[in-house]
């Protein structure tokens, strides 16, 4: 048995860093702080990435008309059904969670970290949201609460970054990225498989460049095409190639292999909306992809790091 794991994973599971680290089953709690983002506001582009909802991928958030007390209570009522001993992270999701004044965040971030059974509080942003003054404040912030930043990347490649309109660069990425590892912050990045254009290659070269950065954890996220999406539009017109559930099985296996043992994978495959979901289909069964990555693993008999835990 891969030795980061509770349940025979061949990856360092999210499950298994939790229960070690707080010795407790945790939950993130989804909320929606009513960011936006750079990208669509006009500031630097408007629209948002080709395949962000209209909900800025926050579409398991809480309702952006409560405040976020409400929404927090909301969503922890309905997870304590499954989990009622378990921990709480609050869970900054929906578009880019430090875009905006150091005052605004504060009020946010801090109206629920002590709320009764948090013991963390994760913030999905991009690497463009930042200034002195809101490092400055993650880095106080983090000696208060188990604090985490959930970076986007996506993918390495520029090409790539151009096509789905991401309005940042690698460089970006990384300028950001030591700037938090700098202050001792946690960082999770996340990256998308079967963007437009790019090779298994080219996926794999995102993850061997995360893992030469030494992240502490990666979100490793399946491109969908949802509905009233720039993506959408983009398929209809021209339809391009849809990895299909052999390919992404494959892919990520790849990946896994050259992050190191010591790497969390927070994520594996995605979470779409059925009734958003244009493609692919087989997305929607979510527990056969994960069962189905266990599957070949062992029928490869590999695991993650085995290409990195002999150099």
């Amino acid at each position: 048995m891969f030795k980061n794991t509770l349940d025979n994973k061949r990856y360092y599971t999210l499950n298994y860093f939790y229960k070690t680290k707080f010795n407790s089953k945790v939950f993130k709690v989804s909320l929606n702080g009513g960011f936006t983002c750079p990208n669509k506001d006009g500031s630097k582009g408007t629209g948002g990435c080709i395949y962000c909802s209209p909900s800025g991928s926050g579409d398991f958030a809480g309702n952006i008309k409560d405040n976020l007390v409400k929404q927090f209570n909301e969503v922890r009522d309905i997870m304590l059904k499954k989990w009622p001993d378990a921990k709480y992270i609050a869970y900054f999701q929906a578009n880019s969670n430090t875009y905006g004044p150091v005052e605004e965040l504060k009020e946010k971030y801090e109206s629920v970290i002590n709320l009764p059974g948090v013991i963390g509080i994760s913030i999905a942003t991009r690497p463009d949201c930042f200034n002195k003054e809101i490092y400055d404040y993650i880095e106080e912030l983090s000696k208060k609460t188990y604090l985490t930043i959930e970076l986007g990347l996506q993918t390495i490649h520029e090409k790539t970054l151009n096509i789905i309109n991401r309005g940042h660069t690698t460089k970006e990425f990384e300028e950001c990225y030591y700037e938090l590892k700098r202050r001792n912050i946690n960082v999770i990045v996340h990256i998308i498989n079967g963007l437009p254009g790019e090779t298994k290659k080219d996926m794999i070269e995102t993850a061997k460049y995360l893992n030469n950065l030494k992240v502490d954890g990666i979100k490793i996220h399946m491109l969908h095409v949802t509905k009233n999406t720039k993506l959408a539009d983009m398929y209809e017109k021209e339809p391009f190639h849809i990895l299909t559930k052999e390919e992404y099985i494959d892919i990520v296996i790849s990946q896994l292999e050259y992050l190191d043992e010591n790497i969390v994978i927070a994520r594996i495959t995605g979470d779409p909306v059925k009734e958003d979901l244009i493609e692919p289909q087989w997305l929607l069964k979510k527990f056969c992809v994960l069962n189905d990555i266990d599957k070949e693993m062992v029928k490869r008999d590999t695991y993650q790091g085995i290409k990195t835990s002999n150099k």
